[in-house]
């Protein structure tokens, strides 16, 4: 069975694309993730998963490294709020992109680090550590952070609620962490045990999240121009170059340059669809491209990690 589970992990990427297929030759099978039991929001209910089992693994060490890196941690977080929300904001802006599709990549780059992040620095041969802290620090900054550099950036055209939109972070992100943490504090052995199971269990969860939202926006996203996709690539490609950049004028050592990198490529995608369906409901279109970011960071991702264990370490 672990054998299994780690076959899911590692051909991610592969089950990410399946899923992705099987929602555009059948939208319908997926629809129940986009849909409400007793007025709980599953969309939510399915990312709260995710966050709980990124909770079961984090430990003090992950918070301590702060003070142990402080300047890796500062520059990580720093790029993560300013770098990655001003790029998409750009983006947005040089490819006149509608309301809808401005906020989905408005909110890709506004939210904090993805968990994925720390599986492809495993896999590049990066600095796993400061990649754990990197994903935990911004996260736990995200109920602030994200909807007041999402209200900075497009509050003047598109009306939100930014306290309910932190409400809605700390429901489903801080609460889900804040009790995988105390189950990890409370049982550690039974959460190493654990370890082999959640990556894919996770992956298993944002591949439904990701063939939900693209199986409802099937007819937008086939007639479109493709514009979209173009501005995903280029969020993804230079978020990353600027986090390689920002590490060597820093001096950071060559691990760290290549985690800081890989950090601020990978965006908790899960969770901006989730805002862009909860906050902003007329802008059916928003959500897509979480989902569409989602499939190329963890395509794309997975081919650089190896690039970069065999040609860059």
């Amino acid at each position: 069975m672990k054998r299994v589970f780690n076959l899911i992990e590692k051909y991610f990427f592969i089950i990410i694309l399946i899923a992705v297929g099987i929602s555009l030759a059948y939208p319908k099978s997926f629809s129940w993730v986009l849909s409400e039991i007793n007025g709980v929001n599953i969309l939510n209910l399915l990312l709260s998963v995710v966050l709980f089992t990124m909770g079961t693994t984090l430990k003090l060490d992950n918070f301590v490294n702060v003070f142990r890196h402080p300047r890796e941690i500062a520059v990580g977080i720093s790029a993560q709020y300013i770098i990655m929300p001003v790029l998409a904001f750009a983006l947005a802006s040089l490819f006149s992109l509608d309301a809808a599709l401005t906020v989905g990549i408005i909110l890709v780059g506004t939210v904090p680090g993805g968990t994925a992040s720390d599986v492809i620095t495993f896999l590049a041969n990066g600095d796993v550590a400061l990649s754990v802290s990197l994903t935990a620090v911004s996260t736990l900054l995200s109920p602030v952070l994200t909807p007041l550099i999402t209200l900075l950036l497009i509050g003047n055209q598109i009306h939100f609620d930014p306290t309910q939109m932190f409400i809605s972070i700390v429901q489903i992100v801080i609460i889900p962490i804040a009790l995988g943490l105390l189950l990890n504090y409370k049982f550690p052995s039974f959460c190493d045990e654990l370890k082999d199971y959640l990556p894919a269990i996770s992956s298993l969860v944002v591949c439904l999240i990701v063939a939900g939202v693209i199986g409802a926006n099937k007819q937008a996203i086939l007639t479109s121009s493709g514009i979209v996709i173009v501005v995903i690539v280029l969020q993804y490609f230079i978020g990353m170059l600027l986090g390689f950049l920002l590490g060597y004028l820093v001096g950071m050592e060559r691990k760290q340059v290549i985690t800081v990198a890989i950090e601020l490529a990978f965006q908790n995608s899960g969770l901006s669809t989730s805002l862009a369906k909860t906050h902003f409901p007329n802008l059916a279109q928003a959500t897509v491209p979480g989902a569409l970011y989602s499939v190329w960071q963890n395509f794309a991702g997975s081919i650089l990690a190896y690039i970069f264990k065999r040609h860059y370490n």
